[in-house]
């Protein structure tokens, strides 16, 4: 019996099959939530560089350190507000992106 070789897919080919093709709901909703996890991450990564604890994070910018922990855990539902407080208490820079659409758009 003759082996055949293993047939190799790229990430973006497995996401398409099993998520969706980019640009449709759910593939979106899953980039999306993906990015809010990285987000919570980023927080963890740059409060430990600080060498900062929940608590003296939370303080410096007048929340609880369970409300830190939930923010580390799921940003799911932070305001754009509360991460700009949240890196600028640690001193980091942020860059949000915003790309538009090739969409017209019409003017009432």
């Amino acid at each position: 019996m003759e082996k055949q070789p293993l047939k190799v897919y790229t990430l973006d080919q497995i996401k398409d099959e099993m998520i969706g093709a980019k640009g449709t709901p759910q593939r979106d909703n899953y980039e999306f939530e993906l990015n809010l996890e990285l987000l919570g991450e980023m927080i963890k990564t740059a409060r430990q560089e600080r060498n900062l604890t929940q608590e003296q994070l939370g303080q410096l910018i007048g929340v609880q350190k369970a409300q830190i922990s939930k923010l580390e855990r799921n940003a799911s539902n932070v305001t754009i507000e509360t991460v700009l407080r949240v890196f600028n208490a640690l001193q980091a820079k942020v860059h949000f992106q915003v790309q538009m659409l090739d969409t017209d758009l019409e003017m009432a």
